[in-house]
């Protein structure tokens, strides 16, 4: 990774911190670089009849655990951590696993509201 010590030119109003650097990042291979969590896996589902989006958690044993079931994927996803918090079930033990849910419920919503079919990477 290639790293730029000096502030952005974009940044007008704002301090950097001393040890500020720009970080320039490599290209993610979907497959090399994937790693599974081990809380467990979403499978994501659009309801065009409810107009609503579900997000299923799953074991490892391909156990259905739970749905939630709702129409914007900030509602969705904080449920599921919410849940997860809650009930201390560490479901998601890395943040690049949050972050892909994050991703997937928003592409669910954008279809759901495009009438388009979705498709979980």
């Amino acid at each position: 990774m290639n790293t730029i010590k000096e502030k952005p030119a974009w940044i007008k109003d704002k301090e950097v911190a001393p040890d500020f650097e720009v970080i320039e990042v490599p290209l993610w291979d979907d497959y090399k670089d994937f790693r599974m969590d081990s809380g467990c896996y979403v499978l994501i589902k659009i309801y065009r009849d409810r107009h609503q989006i579900g997000v299923a958690v799953c074991d490892y044993k391909h156990v259905i655990l739970k749905e939630f079931r709702g129409r914007r994927a900030q509602d969705l996803y904080m449920a599921v951590f919410k849940c997860d918090e809650e009930n201390n079930l560490k479901w998601f033990n890395r943040g690049d696993h949050a972050a892909y849910l994050g991703k997937e419920l928003k592409k669910a919503e954008i279809c759901l509201a495009l009438g388009c079919d979705y498709y979980q990477e």
